[in-house]
């Protein structure tokens, strides 16, 4: 039996960042990781990739491992540009307007993932147990107790579910999910476009679906995410890459000249999951295992980053107070912050996704004046920036390490 403080199921993106931010406070943290991360990033870019904003860029900062994520491979976006492809609506932002150099950067996922992986691999408070899956686990009044598929055995203070949308933890723990199809699906790949992109992040509206570029390290590629309908989003996976390449040119305007498709097409449904509890005893919710969203915005890994912020304040607090971090009495405080954060993002999303859904002439003529009056009316922009970024969900903590 190997005791530690907190048990991490997960070493993705969130689970990484939260064992990292627990480590040098006296805790020993183990990761549970099906999948050990290859040593060398691959050649050609990651079909996954996330838009991560600067709240989130702030907080890889404090872990340490900022510099080694863009020493490594990231692309900047300076600007942004939304518009409605079948009307006049549209709406612009650019970071020198607002005193900031970028507003965001577009990483790969798996390179966030190796940076974090290689700080956890330095510390002597973390243990990562990979490959390794969860097979029983069991939340007794003091201490929780997990077995391995190779089963060895492991107790610990607090238990925490790291583990994604399908979270094995969750699902043991009996807390319900509310859940929210979409009725999208979303296409990724890697283009090459004719014209460069100029550190730009697009997203163009059209009444089936909508259609993101997202700048890569190169000047002239980009990732896609096109949230179709689900028959419609096989239906381009499938198609002729000529023709593929066609028709997405034309559901980009063309802005970017003609399109080439360099990876393979990738697709997987768009659903709204909401655990109905973030904490119990002996147990806290992080990330993907807590609520996914849909990512016409891009926030979902930054929600996630920000839980485990907010998880790490929490637990040092209580570890500096010698109280028990396992307690949900405890728990709870972190458990209703996270939760209203996620409760607006969530309703936000879905918000924005029935506004641009359809070709209803009177929505359409609503979302198209919405865009012009935010992209004109004073003050109005500033503060739609400053949501992009993140800024509002900092953690207090945080902030004051500015």
């Amino acid at each position: 039996m190997h005791s530690y403080d907190v048990i991490i199921a997960g070493g993705g993106m969130v689970g990484l960042a939260l064992a990292c931010g627990l480590q040098g406070n006296g805790l020993r943290i183990a990761v549970v990781e099906n999948h050990q991360p290859d040593d060398e990033l691959p050649a050609h870019p990651s079909l996954r990739v996330s838009a991560i904003n600067a709240a989130s860029e702030r907080f890889l900062d404090y872990l340490g491992v900022w510099k080694g994520i863009t020493g490594l491979r990231a692309s900047p976006y300076s600007s942004m540009d939304v518009w409605d492809r079948d009307s006049f609506g549209n709406i612009a932002f650019r970071a020198d307007d607002y005193g900031h150099t970028h507003l965001g950067h577009i990483i790969e996922n798996v390179v966030i993932q190796k940076a974090l992986w290689q700080k956890a691999a330095a510390s002597p408070d973390i243990t990562l147990l990979a490959p390794a899956k969860l097979k029983q686990a069991v939340r007794g009044e003091n201490e929780a107790f997990v077995t391995l598929d190779d089963d060895r055995m492991l107790s610990g203070r607090l238990l925490v579910g790291a583990d994604g949308a399908h979270s094995w933890l969750r699902h043991h723990a009996d807390i319900p999910l509310t859940f929210r199809d979409y009725g999208h699906h979303a296409l990724v790949a890697t283009i090459r476009t004719d014209e460069p992109h100029n550190d730009c992040a697009r997203q163009v509206f059209h009444s089936d679906g909508i259609l993101a570029f997202l700048p890569l390290w190169q000047p002239d590629l980009c990732s896609i995410v096109w949230s179709l309908a689900p028959e419609k989003a096989e239906q381009m996976k499938y198609l002729d890459e000529a023709q593929f390449n066609y028709q997405l040119a034309i559901a980009f305007d063309s802005r970017l000249g003609r399109c080439n498709v360099e990876s393979e097409r990738e697709v997987f449904p768009l659903t709204a999951r909401y655990a109905r509890s973030f904490a119990a005893h002996r147990l806290a919710l992080v990330g993907d295992a807590a609520h996914t969203i849909h990512p016409l915005a891009g926030q979902g890994v930054n929600l996630g980053f920000m839980d485990a912020a907010g998880l790490i304040s929490e637990i040092k607090r209580l570890q500096k107070e010698g109280k028990d971090i396992g307690n949900y009495l405890y728990l709870r405080r972190y458990e209703r912050s996270r939760k209203q954060s996620a409760a607006m993002m969530l309703a936000a999303m879905q918000g924005f996704k029935q506004m641009f859904d359809g070709d209803n002439p009177a929505k359409k003529l609503l979302r198209d004046i919405g865009l012009k009056l935010a992209d004109t009316l004073p003050g109005v922009k500033p503060h739609l920036v400053h949501q992009a970024m993140g800024l509002g969900d900092l953690p207090e903590w945080l902030r004051a390490k500015v």
